[in-house]
């Protein structure tokens, strides 16, 4: 069993991410090893693989905030881990251009960060009023730009598919009416305008849980990313190499399902159907069912709840160029949205 051992990035007050011991075990940590990991968030991950074994770590971020809290971590490891602003989807882009054709590991943390959350200045977040923003990096339109250009139909659509929100409509509609008085600019503005047409009950979520999770996948294109990221991992893992990916919704976990049932030919096929021949598989599941966090960790870190891990093991099978549109829901691009005509 693969444990953090002590190393020159151990000590004082560290960010422990979710499931991180069997996200090492799964990843096969070993000296020499080389790891991407595509979410460098508070640099838990990364701290752990370099505190598991004598290996390297090329860290992702497209958070520019992420990237300079990381300085320290990459001083300390003493060039073992290279950090780069960049999205993970372009994950095999950055490895390469770093002189690797080829990596051990790959590691995922899919979603939004706790730091993100708490900083108000962010609009992530509900429970403190800041600009509703929304980004994860610096560029492009904020939830407040969608929220203002979007039709009715559209916001229903985004709401109702990316926050599985069954009061889509309504909130759509309540948007609609609130633009047309002031403009939504901030997290209280919205969570106000939602809260009026989803009720809840005590213990359960917020009214407008939902509504900002969508707004915030689609504005940061988190599906198309993820997406873009499994095929990237497929690319510059090596034969045996490893990905691990953990999820903290449903949609996400779906896509990372099917991406791999796919890839490791543990895809049903109908008898019905003619015979065709499969391609060759290009990865080995290591996980059938996702592993959760136990109790332990879930009364320590209650984010930690909903997190499911999935990993496979690659083959030497070429990787595929099929087309992977199809994992993801149909809804208008950001930049469709942003030259439509409010309703």
């Amino acid at each position: 069993m693969m444990v953090p051992r002590e190393g020159p990035t151990t000590g004082g007050a560290r960010h422990v991410p979710v499931l991180a011991r069997p996200v090492l075990e799964q990843l096969n940590i070993r000296d020499g090893g080389l790891y991407i990991d595509g979410t460098f968030g508070a640099g838990g991950y990364s701290r752990a693989i370099l505190d598991a074994a004598d290996a390297r770590v090329i860290a992702i971020d497209r958070d520019q905030s992420a990237v300079a809290r990381g300085a320290d971590l990459v001083e300390a490891a003493a060039g073992r881990l290279t950090l780069v602003e960049q999205r993970f989807s372009a994950l095999d882009d950055v490895a390469t251009s770093l002189g690797h054709e080829q990596v051990d590991g790959v590691v995922l943390d899919l979603g939004v960060s706790s730091m993100q959350l708490d900083e108000a200045e962010r609009g992530f977040s509900f429970r403190q009023d800041g600009p509703l923003d929304m980004r994860m990096g610096p560029d492009g339109p904020s939830a407040a730009d969608v929220v203002a250009r979007a039709s009715e139909r559209d916001l229903a659509d985004i709401i109702f598919q990316l926050g599985e929100e069954r009061r889509s409509r309504a909130v759509a509609r309540a948007i609609v009416k609130a633009r047309a008085e002031a403009p939504i600019r901030t997290t209280a503005a919205l969570a106000g305008i939602v809260s009026r047409v989803v009720r809840s009950h005590p213990g359960e979520i917020h009214p407008a849980t939902r509504t900002f999770q969508a707004l915030r996948i689609f504005v940061n294109d988190e599906l198309g990313e993820l997406v873009e990221a499994l095929a990237a991992a497929e690319r510059i893992l090596k034969v045996s190499g490893r990905l691990v990916v953990v999820t903290f919704h449903s949609l996400e976990d779906r896509i990372v399902k099917i991406f791999l049932a796919e890839r490791s030919g543990t895809v049903g096929v109908s008898r019905h159907l003619p015979d065709i021949e499969a391609p060759a598989p290009t990865f080995r599941l290591l996980t059938k069912r996702p592993i959760g966090p136990d109790d332990a960790e879930v009364a320590a870190n209650p984010r930690a709840r909903s997190a499911k891990l999935r990993a496979a093991e690659r083959t030497d099978a070429p990787p595929r160029d099929a087309n992977m549109a199809k994992l993801l829901p149909r809804l208008p691009s950001l930049d469709a949205v942003m030259v439509m005509r409010q309703s």
